[in-house]
C-alpha cells in the first residue's frame, strides 16, 4: 500500500482505470445482495444511485471487520468520506444476485482508499461496476480531521493480508 497522493483520483485509479478495482487491490470483504425491484428506474435498470449505497454496506461491514465502531466508542476518531467514484460496466436489474467487495488499496497516516467491485451473478460473476472512495479520520469530538488510530492501522494491514 502506497500514500495518497494530494487531488484527483488515487494513483491506481489513474494507471489501471480499465483493470477493475486497481493494481494489487484485494477484496478481503465481500457481501452478498439481491437486487430489489423498487431499485429500478424507469429506464429498467438498477438507478446509479443505488451502486454508492451498495459501495457504503461494503464499507461499513468493513469497518465492522476491522473494528472501528468499537474504537470510535473509545476515542471519538470516526470515518468521513472525501470522495468517492463509481465506473459503471455493465446494467443491473431484477432479478439478480450480486456480490459487493471492498478493499484498501492505498494507506497514509490520515486516510485510506477503499476499492469497491460488484459482480453479477446473472453474468456469469463478472463486474457490474468497480469504485473507489477516500475515507479520512475524524475526531468527532474535536470536529477535526485526525491520524488514523493505530489499532486500526493494524487491523488494517492484517485484514488485506490474510484477504
Amino acid at each position: 500500500m502506497s500514500a495518497q497522493p494530494t487531488g484527483g483520483a488515487p494513483s491506481s485509479e489513474r494507471a489501471g482505470a480499465e483493470s477493475g478495482g486497481g493494481a494489487g487491490t484485494s477484496f478481503p470483504v465481500a457481501l452478498e445482495l439481491a437486487v430489489q425491484w423498487g431499485e429500478m428506474d424507469a429506464y429498467r435498470h438498477v438507478n446509479n444511485a443505488v451502486y454508492f449505497r451498495w459501495f457504503e454496506s461494503a464499507r461499513m461491514a468493513y469497518f465492522e471487520r476491522i473494528g472501528w465502531p468499537a474504537i470510535e466508542a473509545v476515542t471519538g476518531i470516526g470515518p468521513i468520506l472525501h470522495s468517492t467514484q463509481a465506473r459503471f460496466r455493465a446494467p443491473l436489474a431484477w432479478p439478480d444476485r450480486l456480490v459487493v467487495r471492498a478493499g484498501v488499496s492505498e494507506l497514509a497516516a490520515d486516510r485510506f482508499t477503499m476499492r469497491y467491485r460488484i459482480e453479477s451473478e446473472l453474468r456469469g460473476g463478472a463486474s457490474a461496476a468497480e469504485g473507489w472512495g477516500i475515507v479520512v479520520a475524524y475526531d468527532y469530538r474535536a470536529g477535526l480531521k485526525c491520524a488514523l488510530p493505530a489499532e486500526l492501522l493494524r487491523a488494517v494491514g492484517a485484514l488485506e493480508r490474510r484477504g
